[in-house]
């Protein structure tokens, strides 16, 4: 816990990834930086891997802050991608680290598929360009799309995605997720909480309405939902309030992250989203 704060003026950031999945930062450095702007508390919640663990606990705490071993799964629900994240999971749990291989042979599966259709497209990369721009051993669409930047086809991530990645896109080929109530099952055997990262922000809001997200804390105990997150509009946004309302009414926690991902994403910068140090005292209690 950094700089001896008082409780209330705690810096809390739940949700950042470094190049180990698809951001562009080694762990280390997304932990220095979150020290050099104040945080307090951090999670490192690289999808599908908990590879980047070791160096980021390692650095936070040489730089005094406290740091949450955080996990972002993959999961699907109405078959939409529905992303689950996960705090405190025993690592060293059999039945998830299999789960977890299995969702990245999956997406590294299809990246020669990828490639090639891009290369119908006349946009022409390689799966080595491809593996080359992934830093551990998640690879996703974010290192397709550095592969299309570094040979110029495109600008950035952001129009890679807007023009072939996108789901339904040109060139997008879809992969192996886990069932999001099993998923949510399978991390709370792992001992992990669990959050529903962005819920209304990637399209999803038509299969994890009210009801639906009410199901899952009745049925599966889902943990929380993370509401304050960039993707959810301005803070005093209508999204927002009816999402607070859902929470309220099944007793969910709710979390605000900055989902980081270096140059990766722009506009969430590390703390420009964060959770109460009350949700946190909760989350981390529930941990085991």
């Amino acid at each position: 816990m950094g700089a001896g704060r008082e409780e209330q003026f705690m810096i809390i950031d739940l949700h950042t990834h470094s190049l180990v999945s698809d951001g562009t930062d080694r762990p280390a450095e997304v932990m220095r930086r979150a020290a050099r702007l104040g945080v307090d508390v951090i999670a490192l919640t690289d999808h599908d891997t908990f590879s980047g663990h070791a160096e980021a606990e390692a650095a936070a705490h040489e730089m005094g802050i406290e740091f949450v071993p955080g996990m972002e799964m993959s999961t699907t629900l109405g078959g939409r991608s529905v992303h689950l994240l996960a705090y405190g999971a025993d690592t060293s749990h059999a039945p998830l680290l299999e789960e977890l291989e299995r969702i990245r042979r999956g997406r590294t599966e299809r990246v020669p598929r990828m490639v090639a259709r891009l290369e119908e497209l006349g946009v022409p990369i390689t799966v080595e360009d491809v593996i080359a721009r992934a830093g551990g051993d998640s690879v996703g669409r974010p290192h397709v799309a550095d592969a299309l930047v570094a040979a110029g086809h495109v600008a950035d991530r952001a129009e890679a995605f807007n023009r072939y990645l996108h789901d339904g896109g040109l060139a997008h080929v879809g992969k192996y997720e886990s069932p999001l109530p099993e998923a949510i099952d399978l991390l709370h055997d792992a001992g992990a909480v669990t959050v529903i990262a962005h819920p209304w922000g990637r399209g999803s809001r038509d299969v994890l309405d009210g009801d639906t997200i009410g199901r899952l804390a009745r049925d599966h105990r889902l943990d929380g939902i993370e509401i304050d997150h960039g993707d959810h509009g301005p803070r005093d946004s209508a999204m927002r309030g009816e999402l607070r309302s859902i929470a309220r009414t099944h007793g969910l926690l709710v979390t605000g992250s900055s989902d980081y991902h270096g140059t990766g994403k722009v506009g969430h910068e590390i703390a420009s989203e964060t959770t109460a140090p009350g949700v946190w005292e909760r989350i981390r209690a529930r941990m085991t």
